[in-house]
Parts: C-alpha cells; sequence; structure tokens
C-alpha cells in the first residue's frame, strides 16, 4: 500500500504564493515517479505537475514558471512551490503517485483545497 497526505492548502490573494506538501508512505519513495493534480468544480481534472525518481520535471503551459515541484527522497516528500497565484487556480489539489512501471497515477491522496482571491 501507498498512503498519500496533502497540506499547506489554503486561502491567498492573487499574485500570492503557497507551498503544498505531500508525505508519502508504504511504499519506498524513491520508487515512485510522483505528481499534482488538481481539480475545480466543472473541470475535468489537470495534471499540474510532474516529477520522476531522478528528479526530472514536467508542467503544462498553464502553471509553467510559477510552480515549482520537488522532492526530498530522505523526508519522503513531494512539494509543490506555487507563485503568482491567479484566481483561475482555485481548485482541489491532489498529490499522486505511480510506479515507474504504471501506466498511470494509481496512488491518490485525500486532497487540499485551494482558493485564490482577486
Amino acid at each position: 500500500q501507498v498512503q498519500l497526505v496533502e497540506s499547506g492548502g489554503g486561502l491567498v490573494q492573487a499574485g500570492g504564493s503557497l507551498r503544498l506538501s505531500c508525505v508519502v508512505s508504504g511504499r519506498t519513495f524513491s520508487s515512485l515517479r510522483m505528481g499534482w493534480f488538481r481539480q475545480s468544480p466543472g473541470k475535468d481534472r489537470e495534471l499540474v505537475a510532474t516529477i520522476s525518481r531522478s528528479g526530472s520535471t514536467d508542467y503544462p503551459d498553464s502553471v509553467k514558471g510559477r510552480f515549482t515541484i520537488s522532492r526530498d527522497n530522505a523526508k519522503n516528500t513531494v512539494y509543490l512551490q506555487m507563485n503568482s497565484l491567479k484566481p483561475e487556480d482555485t481548485a482541489v489539489y491532489y498529490c499522486a503517485a505511480k510506479l515507474f512501471a504504471a501506466g498511470s497515477y494509481n496512488y491518490w491522496g485525500q486532497g487540499t483545497q485551494v482558493t485564490v482571491s482577486s
């Protein structure tokens, strides 16, 4: 089993910053590819950032240059630093994990709410 617990969500004003954390247990953290997703009411789940076991990262254009994903293998934790937040970033943010051989993310946290006021 893999357990993911997110924290760090909250309410911020546009232009502000938040850092989300996701603590992973139940599996060797270094064996997992980690990702952050978000979902707003009426919208599909959107991939926000991914980081490989080796530390390579990918971002969609919607957050590129503003969000940064990182991982601390010693702490079994993945982070999402969000800067220059916009109201359209408002969503529930989910931490997710997958084994390197898996075709899709198969472990999910409960989510943390991020609300950006205008």
